[in-house]
């Protein structure tokens, strides 16, 4: 083999070839750790979605409870704007479910504001939709029973009802409160003793505050520590005959109420 040289020291042919490559490739890795280091991986992008399948959207909370109910009483007083300063009666289904309450107070104004199912906590978080609008003359006031029911200690249900009671004076000031006792029902007799200990808890409230009166109807309801036949087939809700004993105890308060001369606001309290 011939090779050749040429003035300048370079050197053609297929050594100098090689001899070249070499020398590439030893400063190669140099200049390969000379270039910036990121400092994270590139990101990763999701796939795009598949042609005709959409992203779903975002869920809408899940509505509060009694709503509906709630919904339909501004319905009713959008229809029929409730008297100023009538008689509210608020709170579960013992309330809803009264239904004569219009003509057993009658002459005097009354509101049914009952929903049923409710807690004293539901009765809170509706507050001014349920009472405050209608600043009403006095309230009368039934829930609890479900709230023990549903498994809450006497201590959460007397002190959801404190709340009511400083609402009501934030709103209404010394508009007064009468707080119905919890109700010897025969769907519920394992406890009457719990019962027992709200009724005593919302009577020593009651001793305390002006604004705030209790009514005790758990006497005429019993027969020998046992509640009479007063309830329809469900052992919970009351029938006719319930709701009259109950009239007989009611009305009288009412109406004392409603003779004592307190203006309600800047009006007096008038009948029908």
């Amino acid at each position: 083999m011939i090779v050749r040289a040429f003035t300048g020291g370079l050197v053609a042919g297929p050594i100098a070839a090689l001899c070249l490559f070499s020398a590439a490739a030893a400063q190669a890795p140099a200049a390969a750790s000379a270039l910036p280091v990121s400092a994270s991986p590139p990101a990763v992008l999701s796939p795009p979605a598949a042609e005709g399948v959409q992203t779903p959207a975002p869920q809408a909370p899940p509505p509060l409870p009694f709503a509906a109910e709630i919904a339909h009483f501004a319905e009713l007083d959008a229809a029929a704007p409730p008297q100023a300063c009538s008689f509210l009666f608020v709170g579960s289904s013992t309330i809803r479910f009264w239904r004569s309450l219009d003509q057993d107070m009658a002459p005097y104004p009354v509101i049914n504001r009952g929903f049923g199912g409710s807690k004293i906590e539901d009765v809170d978080l509706y507050f001014d939709k349920v009472v405050a609008p209608y600043k009403p003359r006095a309230i009368f006031f039934y829930a609890g029973e479900n709230d023990l029911s549903a498994g809450e200690t006497v201590e959460t249900v007397v002190a959801n009802f404190e709340r009511f009671m400083t609402m009501k004076t934030a709103e209404l000031g010394d508009a007064p409160v009468y707080f119905i006792s919890l109700k010897p029902s025969k769907l519920r007799l394992a406890q009457m003793p719990l019962q027992a200990e709200v009724n005593a808890r919302i009577k020593a409230l009651a001793e305390t505050r002006a604004d705030l009166r209790y009514v005790d109807v758990i006497p005429a309801m019993l027969d020998q520590g046992a509640p009479k036949d007063i309830y329809i087939a469900d052992g919970l809700h009351m029938n006719p005959d319930g709701y009259a004993l109950w009239t007989g105890i009611v009305r009288p308060v009412l109406e004392r109420e409603a003779q004592d001369g307190r203006a309600c606001g800047d009006t007096a309290i008038a009948t029908r």
